[in-house]
Parts: structure tokens; C-alpha cells; sequence
């Protein structure tokens, strides 16, 4: 049921030169951070949208429980880094005493996919489509500047004072 994305980067040949010149470690912590600032764009977008149906009568609110995740899971797996965005407590379907604004939220899926009853009114699928090419632009530009900084810190310590 859940829509992934998943797509490559091309055309970034000087990034992927730069790649080379560092070791695994500072790539994978220079693209985590560079990962985490790009899907903050995408977070951000999604709040937006949810303030749009988030109904204020009522203690919960969709766009507090809206979150970027580390995926360790698939870290451990394959080494891949990876970022999960969703609503939190999203598959929590059963009657929930919290009304507090961090209280579980499920009827966020009946409006991102709609019922039989009720056009969908979707939060999340906009937020991530309108936002791709500035996800990438973030990504691409903040990991050169982490790849640069490591590798200028790379060379301080290998010349010699």
C-alpha cells in the first residue's frame, strides 16, 4: 500500500570524483547529513499541506506528527543510507485515550488515499513530487561541501608542518 520513490543521480561527475578521493566513513556521514537536510524539504512541504486539512477543533494534529526518520534497517542490510518520512504512529488504527497534539493519528491515511465515500486529499504524495529537483539540488550541493571539507582536512594532516 505505501508509494516508494526511488531514483538516481546523474550527471554529477565532479561529485562522484570527489567520492573517490575519501574513505567510506566520511562519505557515509557526509551523505547522511547532506540526506537529512534534503528531506527536511520534503518534511516541511508535507507540514504545509497537512495544516491545510488538519482540523483545529480537535487535539490532534497531523503535521506534529509528521517526521524524518534514520532507516537502520535498510543501513544494516545493504549499506545503503537511508531516511524514512511519514507520520508518526501512522499505522495505529485502534481508539487512542491521548488527545494531545502528539497523539496518534490514523485518519491521516483516510485522507492521503480517500475512501469509497471521500476523495482522497492527499499531504505527503504532493509534498514529495513538487519537491524532487530541490531534494536533489540539496543533496548534491551540501555533500560536495561535506566531501570538500574532509578532504581539505584530509590534506592538513597529511602535510607535513
Amino acid at each position: 500500500m505505501a508509494d516508494t520513490l526511488e531514483f538516481s543521480i546523474t550527471g554529477v561527475d565532479e561529485l562522484l570524483g570527489k567520492l573517490f578521493t575519501v574513505s567510506d566513513d566520511v562519505r557515509r556521514k557526509g551523505g547522511r547529513a547532506a540526506l537529512r537536510k534534503a528531506g527536511n524539504i520534503i518534511v516541511e512541504r508535507a507540514k504545509r499541506n497537512a495544516e491545510r486539512v488538519d482540523d483545529p477543533h480537535t487535539g490532534r494534529s497531523i503535521t506534529a506528527n509528521i517526521a524524518l526518520r534514520w532507516n537502520g534497517r535498510e543501513f544494516k542490510q545493504n549499506g545503503n543510507i537511508a531516511f524514512r518520512i511519514g507520520v508518526l504512529h501512522g499505522a495505529v488504527l485502534v481508539d487512542h485515550p491521548d488527545l494531545g497534539v502528539n497523539a496518534p493519528t490514523p485518519h491521516w491515511r483516510l485522507l492521503e488515499f480517500g475512501t469509497e465515500k471521500m476523495r482522497a486529499r492527499p499531504i505527503m504524495r504532493p509534498a514529495m513530487e513538487s519537491s524532487l529537483n530541490d531534494v536533489i539540488h540539496t543533496f548534491t550541493t551540501e555533500y560536495e561541501k561535506s566531501l570538500d571539507r574532509a578532504i581539505k582536512r584530509a590534506q592538513k594532516r597529511s602535510t607535513p608542518s
